[in-house]
């Protein structure tokens, strides 16, 4: 439930003026998948006024830009994190203890996880099972020695299985994991569904999401950039990416169909594609209260975002009317999140 609170206070009256938060830039970590559309705003943000500073904004993975917005406030801290998936109650929890009390959650629209190929590549087509079989470090509760896509399902070419995907700190890893894999693991065995509710969630993890490490799926890095250019380089690879770069680089990559359905703009948008997932914002509201320029920002995201703005044309996909409404109001009115609405 989100609660409003009251503008400028004491409190960030102090902060601006006695650690310079409000004579910086603005600043911003996180997601790789979110940064292009950070980076459109900054630049047009720069350019409605060439009196402000450029926004910084520095692509670290959404889960190491929730370490660092997380260890504090004040002027040497992040205002914003960039975020491929919703924070997590356990990262709520540090950001409390380090005196980062009030967040602002801002929904800013949809992204597809998908499984890019080359244009001259195998050209699969895939279900979340024939992925979870491939990928799972021990699918069936046995240690995965599948080497080729036909080893999981015989209607599959006998291409070599070479997944080149984010590491574990990336929310596109994670959201690939909570939407491709465990479906899929429970699509090969229905009786792991019970081990998802059992109280050891160790016993869930290894079954349906942990990925093999035996070669088949190659860390690339925080950066999507990383996947396409490994693409380029192995036309047999597959590469696990958000939609944006998908459809950045249609020229020479397109995305494998999963449970018989592409990721396209249009079944992203209304849900049958299986691997959608929301991307957000997360700003300290006590800076919000002492810069001028990150409120400035923030309102021009919100335009930037909406249907046939400048950020779908690079790939973002609106969210419904009604989140963005209520994402526009959270920023105007510093609506905070809280830790029970977290997953």
């Amino acid at each position: 439930m989100l609660k409003r609170l009251g503008l400028l206070t004491l409190a960030s009256v102090t902060l601006a003026s006695c650690d310079g938060t409000s004579m910086r830039a603005v600043t911003v970590v996180g997601s790789s998948t979110v940064l292009p559309f950070t980076k459109a705003v900054a630049t047009a943000f720069v350019e409605q006024d060439e009196g402000r500073r450029t926004p910084v904004v520095e692509s670290t993975g959404t889960g190491g830009g929730m370490v660092r917005f997380c260890e504090g406030v004040g002027g040497k801290y992040p205002d914003i994190v960039n975020a491929s998936r919703r924070m997590h109650a356990k990262e709520f929890d540090t950001c409390q203890a380090n005196g980062v009390k009030d967040i602002i959650e801002v929904p800013i629209g949809l992204d597809g996880i998908a499984m890019a190929e080359s244009n001259d590549g195998p050209k699969l087509t895939l279900t979340r099972k024939d992925v979870y079989l491939a990928l799972a470090a021990n699918p069936m509760g046995k240690p995965n020695t599948a080497k080729t896509w036909k080893d999981v399902n015989p209607a599959l070419p006998a291409t070599p299985i070479t997944v080149l995907g984010p590491p574990s700190t990336s929310g596109t890893r994670e959201a690939f994991v909570e939407l491709i894999l465990e479906p899929g693991c429970i699509a090969a065995n229905p009786a792991a569904k019970e081990l998802k509710t059992n109280p050891d969630p160790a016993l869930f993890s290894a079954a349906c999401r942990t990925l093999r490490t035996d070669g088949a799926y190659v860390e690339k890095g925080e950066d999507d950039n990383l996947i396409v250019e490994g693409l380029a380089g192995n036309r047999q690879a597959v590469g696990v990416v958000g939609y944006s770069y998908l459809e950045k680089n249609r020229s020479r990559l397109h995305g494998a169909p999963i449970d018989g359905v592409t990721p396209t703009y249009q079944d992203i948008a209304n849900g049958k594609y299986p691997g959608v997932r929301s991307l957000y914002l997360y700003v300290k509201k006590k800076h919000l209260d002492a810069m001028p320029e990150l409120q400035d920002f923030l309102k021009l995201y919100a335009t930037m975002w909406a249907p046939n703005g400048p950020l779908t044309e690079r790939g973002l996909i609106p969210a419904p009317d009604k989140v963005r409404r209520r994402a526009a109001e959270a920023i105007a009115n510093g609506y905070v999140v809280e830790r029970a609405d977290l997953p």
